[in-house]
């Protein structure tokens, strides 16, 4: 049987070594949920967030098997789960995801020069209330703010950027997910809208806000596009890593 973990400290053991920002963000209890099969020894646990799952610990088929809704992707942590991942869910898509350091030191100049450079005719802004409805009324962009309770959760706990032009959202930089010390960094800009620099500037712009108030714009790359634009910006590549995305139940 699987049991949300309401004591988050108990699974703290199991994700030892994990770097990626979500689960800090589930093991902190700023965002998410902890899955487990024994709520008072935890040996296996899964961090759920947005649409990620990371199992730890001693791979159980329960765990598995197990999503709470919705098409969710598995970051399996070694071969184990992995294999088991495999067996339990035969019809997931393996796909290639790529690590970000996230000890950055990042050039402050460069990225402000970075983000003055728009072209002429765009407007960069910080997400405020009417660009959040923006962000939610447009697919494209929802995932900027939409792990977030309510627009006053967001406006509270998120950080965003975004670019317009003519009064339309034309690319948006945001908190896809935040934990105590930073947040996870969602890059989107229109299909006709590309090749301009937009994401380049909307992205400096972003890190700078967030260096300004203390926080780590950590980054986590689902293809090459988006490990070119991160080098752009400062950033080094860690790794490639696994990843196994379910939409049906095994």
């Amino acid at each position: 049987m699987i049991f949300e973990l309401a004591e988050r400290s108990k699974a703290a053991k199991l994700f030892e070594g994990a770097e990626d920002s979500m689960i800090l963000s589930c093991l902190e209890g700023v965002m998410g949920s902890i899955y487990v099969t024994d709520t008072e020894a935890p040996k296996s646990a899964m961090a759920c967030l947005a649409c990620f799952a990371f199992p730890a610990g001693e791979p159980s088929a329960e765990l598995a098997s197990f999503r709470p809704g919705g098409p969710f992707c598995f970051v399996p942590p070694d071969d184990g789960w992995r294999k088991l991942i495999t067996e339990c869910r035969p019809n997931a898509a393996r796909l290639t995801r790529y690590a970000i350091r996230k000890d950055t030191r990042f050039d402050q100049r460069k990225l402000a020069s970075i983000a003055a450079s728009l072209p002429e005719g765009y407007e960069l802004r910080r997400i405020d209330g009417a660009i959040y409805d923006m962000c939610l009324r447009d697919p494209l962009f929802t995932d900027c703010v939409s792990h977030f309770d309510s627009k006053d959760d967001y406006l509270a706990r998120g950080r965003g950027m975004a670019v317009l032009k003519d009064g339309r959202l034309v690319s948006a930089a945001s908190s896809y997910t935040v934990y105590r010390e930073g947040i996870e960094i969602e890059i989107d800009t229109a299909e006709d809208e590309r090749r301009k620099g937009l994401a380049s500037a909307v992205g400096a712009a972003l890190i700078l806000l967030c260096l300004g108030e203390g926080l780590y714009p950590s980054w986590d790359a689902a293809n090459m596009d988006s490990v070119r634009l991160a080098e752009k910006l400062g950033y080094e590549l860690a790794r490639e890593y696994d990843c196994y995305w379910a939409e049906d139940e095994p």
